[in-house]
């Protein structure tokens, strides 16, 4: 058994710096938060060492290390595997049709052109509106370094190229997060107790209802978008990360 934790933490210490790696080839250096699967790798091959030195020293205080090492593990797994399921419940909604409104959250615009991301939830709200057609969107996102244009004046350009008739779009190009975008769009109109969509790619509606709820949205609906397959192990991690950070300050 020992031997097959030792070896199982070498050969998962290599699949998180190789992954990494990956991600940067995928999405460049500025991938957001993808430090952590260097720290994971680092991690994991200091427990496979320690456990090697410890085989030949039983009495060297690096027991102590991996002793803490292990209670660490399990409580991150433990955390993993309750939130996970949580986001993994939000990946899985069905919105529900003939909404009032729906807000589009914002994702990256290199210059004038929508990121990845950005352009999935664009495809998914364009497909909301045309099966759709007394809803209303607020397209929500401002402007951020390396974007020529706010995030709701790229999203109003493609939507209206995608056919969206210009008077159901609501331009909000003040926002910076997730949080200012559910605030801002309710202060251009109330529409706390409207039946209302959070539109984002899957990994992130959850979070994003949650944020809604806490603002006083009454009725709302999951609607969400794809993500790039190969990324969702990353979006995931992120995304628990960034759900007990938004617990811990109050934003859910």
């Amino acid at each position: 058994m020992k031997h097959i934790l030792q070896n199982g933490c070498l050969v998962l210490g290599i699949l998180c710096f190789l992954y990494y790696a990956a991600i940067v080839l995928y999405a460049g250096m500025s991938a957001d938060f993808a430090w952590i699967w260097i720290a994971g790798g680092g991690f994991l091959m200091a427990v496979y060492v320690g456990m090697r030195y410890l085989g030949g020293h039983p009495d060297s205080p690096v027991r102590f290390f991996l002793w803490a090492a292990a209670l660490l593990a399990t409580v991150g797994l433990l955390l993993c595997v309750c939130i996970g399921a949580q986001i993994c419940g939000g990946m899985l909604s069905k919105p529900a049709q003939d909404l009032d409104y729906v807000i589009v959250l914002g994702a990256q615009v290199r210059g004038n052109t929508p990121s990845r991301a950005l352009l999935k939830r664009l495809d998914c709200a364009a497909d909301y509106a045309r099966e759709n057609p007394d809803t209303l969107f607020f397209l929500s996102g401002g402007k951020g370094s390396g974007e020529d244009i706010s995030e709701a004046e790229c999203m109003y350009e493609y939507l209206v190229a995608a056919g969206v008739e210009e008077e159901r779009l609501i331009q909000e190009d003040r926002s910076t997060s997730t949080q200012e975008n559910l605030q801002f769009c309710r202060e251009l109109r109330d529409i706390r107790s409207s039946r209302v969509g959070i539109l984002s790619n899957d990994f992130h509606v959850y979070r994003a209802g949650r944020m809604a709820k806490k603002q006083g949205y009454r009725d709302i609906s999951l609607i969400p978008a794809p993500s790039d397959p190969g990324m969702q192990p990353h979006y995931v991690i992120r995304e628990i990360c960034a759900l007990l950070v938004a617990k811990l300050t109050g934003q859910i």
